[in-house]
């Protein structure tokens, strides 16, 4: 089935839309409450941010490969592409994006750290990789339409603390979520069957934990560089396949 754009990109389109509008009346409603208020709705974000990443964590008991459990190669994976998304600085370009935006759009205070908030808890996560795959290669958006309520009802949460900068996250969605749509041809041979394949599960897992340390800076627990662990996102499926090989 040969599809147009638009049917393999529909669902990320309606997910960049869904955050603008989230946003804007984030902003909107950001200027009627006091600080107070604004940090118990961030408050809220990060808790169940914490109950999505443990979720999403869980998969990674189905990511095994042979006599390797899928936690040790979660560990691996975030460990050795932790050390590279420092080596890269992952973390310091994806703010200085957010300081050129800010600085673009005049933003305020807080645009950067919506903008890094909402950029990784937006792109992380089964229903990004998943979702952008059937959109791209059948045309089923049904997935993303999902994400994109979460995502839109997330956005307004953030932005009526963080401000605007949440908004300017919808770019990264679009080129992120769009690209993977894309290619998505490519990925489906790879993967046949997304949904149960333990490369894809070790993934989630290793983003899962991911999005729990988004969600500990969300509660100011402490602070993790969490872009800094992008590059295991990436690294995750080839250890499998290195462990599946000499297994």
């Amino acid at each position: 089935m040969d599809l147009g754009l638009l049917a393999k990109t529909d669902g990320t389109l309606i997910n960049v839309a869904t955050v603008l509008l989230g946003s804007l009346a984030g902003v909107l409603l950001r200027n009627r409450l006091s600080i107070r208020m604004q940090k118990i709705i961030v408050q809220g974000v990060g808790l169940v941010t914490l109950f999505i990443g443990l979720s999403m964590a869980a998969a990674l008991k189905q990511g095994g490969a042979g006599a390797i459990d899928g936690v040790i190669l979660g560990l691996l994976a975030l460990v050795v592409g932790g050390l590279l998304g420092e080596a890269l600085l992952l973390e310091d370009r994806l703010e200085q994006l957010g300081d050129m935006l800010k600085r673009r759009f005049r933003g305020g205070g807080g645009f950067t750290e919506g903008f890094v908030a909402a950029s990784l808890l937006f792109c992380i996560g089964p229903m990004t990789l998943i979702g952008s795959i059937n959109n791209g290669l059948i045309g089923d958006a049904n997935l993303l339409l999902v994400k994109s309520t979460l995502d839109g009802l997330s956005s307004l949460a953030l932005a009526a603390s963080f401000g605007p900068g949440v908004a300017a996250s919808a770019l990264v969605v679009l080129l992120y979520q769009g690209g993977l749509s894309l290619a998505a041809g490519s990925l489906a041979a790879a993967l046949p069957d997304p949904a149960s394949d333990p490369r894809v599960l070790l993934v989630t897992g290793v983003g899962g934990l991911m999005i729990l340390g988004l969600g500990i800076n969300l509660l100011e627990l402490t602070r993790i560089r969490v872009a800094s662990f992008l590059p295991a996102l990436l690294l995750a499926p080839l250890f499998w396949t290195l462990a599946k090989v000499l297994s």
